[in-house]
């Protein structure tokens, strides 16, 4: 390789792959170290200087003068060096410079080896530090791979591991497709990073709406909760701080088509626009929809239930088909809701 060729292999490995040059100059300092000790099977003490510009390597051996030897390989004695005519102190540093073509092949690869393990950690160590601040977050990626059980996302700098059972049910993407995933889980392992992800988790639902709708990022809306089953129906509350501006309004947006593009990106899947209220009986009401002529009351503050009482018109529409409804609106109020018909009601007074 020539004074270009290196420069230009060095240059890329910096810009190409985000990796400090300082981090490549030492790893190719301890491979040559690493490299002479294998050729030689000496335990020796090297010195290398790596000139990036003009493409020289240099590599010293050294000793160190000593009055007693401890390690003949990398110590002489004051009388070892006046035998060859060279004057010294106790504590002085003998340099002499190596050809590194004596390594061998065998000494080079092994210098190569240990270079391109160092390059493969600090590319780890880049992603790691690029996507651990990720977690909870929603990216845009391709679909780069699939097999049985999962797609595996580029994400960039990294691949992301998309399962089947967390698409959304329906969906089937295809190979180069762009994928929004929501990233579930980053964790470092022996081989990288470990990237999850997600578009059946709820908050996927949470990071699409902030997206779409930047009255949330400017912090005019507030989002209180998701209660999501994937596929089937999602309920979101929301809330306004300024009085001119409508919450549920400004998520449907002009023409409807912000919550159009949400329900889209949700493969179809139902939005309930909830508006949030302090008020627990009135929070529940309202995430109780699409039934309407509610009463609520908190039964027990402490353990979290409340009783709802219903007619029999609002009764299947509060439960919802599979009990969907009732139980997305307990789990975005957090309350253990017992719906019951006002005959129901009566009858239990009457026994």
């Amino acid at each position: 390789m020539n004074n270009k060729e290196f420069k230009a292999a060095f240059d890329y490995i910096v810009n190409e792959k985000g990796i400090d040059k300082e981090v490549i100059i030492e790893a190719m300092q301890n491979a040559f170290i690493a490299a002479y000790k294998k050729n030689t099977g000496e335990d020796a003490d090297i010195r290398t200087e790596i000139n990036i510009e003009n493409g020289i390597i240099r590599v010293f051996r050294r000793w160190t003068v000593v009055s007693e030897l401890q390690n003949i390989d990398s110590e002489l004695t004051l009388e070892e060096v006046e035998a060859e005519g060279k004057t010294a102190n106790i504590g002085d540093v003998i340099e002499e410079e190596v050809d590194p073509d004596d390594f061998g092949r065998v000494a080079i690869s092994v210098a190569k080896q240990v270079v391109l393990q160092k390059i493969r950690e600090a590319e780890r160590n880049n992603i790691m530090e690029e996507f651990k601040d990720k977690q909870d977050e929603m990216m845009v990626g391709f679909v780069a791979l699939a097999d049985n059980k999962n797609y595996y996302i580029d994400l960039g700098k990294a691949r992301g591991i998309l399962p089947k059972s967390e698409l959304i049910p329906g969906e089937v993407p295809k190979m180069g497709d762009s994928i929004k995933v929501y990233i579930t889980k980053v964790e470092e392992t022996p081989k990288g990073p470990l990237i999850k992800l997600s578009r059946k988790h709820y908050g996927f639902v949470k990071r699409l709406f902030e997206s779409e709708i930047p009255e949330f990022n400017d912090g005019v809306l507030l989002m209180h909760g998701v209660a999501r089953e994937a596929g089937v129906r999602s309920k979101v509350a929301v809330s306004s701080t300024d009085a001119n501006v409508d919450a549920i309004g400004s998520c449907i947006g002009e023409k409807g088509m912000r919550i159009a593009n949400i329900i889209k990106e949700l493969n179809g899947e139902k939005v309930d626009l909830i508006l949030y209220d302090s008020n627990p009986e009135v929070f529940i009401k309202n995430a109780l929809s699409p039934a309407t002529n509610l009463n609520v009351s908190i039964a027990n503050e402490k353990d979290k239930e409340a009783l709802v009482i219903t007619d029999e018109e609002n009764l299947s529409l509060a439960i919802g088909k599979k009990g969907i409804n009732i139980k997305l609106a307990s789990k975005l109020t957090k309350y253990k809701l017992n719906i019951k018909t006002l005959n129901e009601i009566n009858e239990e007074i009457n026994k």
